[in-house]
């Protein structure tokens, strides 16, 4: 087995514990491998143990991962800030974008996504914690902007993404999360039909778990320390 695959087994048993926990269904729970810098070796090692949907955050190495495994049955999810010059080869070649933080970025994707395609299935993200470093729309502003996200033809509004500021302690962990949930819980009260809680790493999986995240974003425990060289 190789590290990869072992590491995969490890992260599943994480995300069962901490579903198990919170008296959850495991299967409740997607694990999005994030594939960003590691080559496609990695990602085919992945593929070998049972992996099959992958987020990247450069666009042009994630649409080269894209096209090199069509038809291998992979979903690919853009998850890192998108620049308005870099819609299109997003809307041609990716499942989901999770980074949705202004509606202009919207607007060109739903105008670029392939007719023959499916709907592009999309996340507003939101700066649970105000980090000035961070993307995403304040928890005031989401609520106009899901409405007008999810107003765009060729597009699908799943729900919220978040990538809070790292803190030590579960409690710590948890408070962010539990924001982005009761925002999305009141977002599904005012008719939204939203499904999606895209929050959790490697480090706070089990916090995200624990407060409803429904897609952790694990990299890290996964292919190891980022390869940047």
């Amino acid at each position: 087995m190789s590290a990869i695959a072992s590491n995969l087994q490890a992260v599943r048993r994480r995300i069962e514990t901490a579903a198990q926990a919170c008296g959850r269904a495991p299967d409740d729970i997607a694990l999005l491998a994030v594939s960003k810098t590691w080559p496609l070796d990695s990602v085919l090692q992945a593929a070998a143990a049972g992996q099959r949907a992958f987020g990247e955050n450069y666009v042009q190495e994630g649409c080269d991962k894209a096209m090199a495994t069509a038809g291998q049955g992979l979903e690919w999810h853009f998850i890192g800030p998108l620049q308005s010059n870099k819609t299109r080869p997003v809307a041609e070649h990716f499942a989901w974008v999770h980074g949705i933080d202004r509606l202009k970025i919207a607007e060109r994707l739903s105008t670029q996504r392939p007719e023959h395609l499916p709907p592009l299935q999309v996340c507003v993200q939101v700066n649970v914690s105000g980090e000035a470093s961070k993307s995403g729309c304040t928890l005031a502003e989401a609520p106009a902007l899901c409405r007008a996200v999810a107003a765009l033809p060729h597009l699908q509004l799943r729900g919220l993404m978040a990538i809070p500021e790292p803190a030590d302690n579960e409690a710590a962990q948890r408070a962010p999360f539990r924001a982005l949930r009761e925002l999305y819980e009141q977002l599904r009260t005012s008719g939204l039909p939203l499904d999606t809680l895209s929050m959790g790493m490697s480090h706070d999986l089990e916090a995200a778990v624990a407060e409803g995240a429904t897609i952790v974003r694990i990299g890290t425990a996964i292919f190891g320390e980022r390869n940047y060289a």
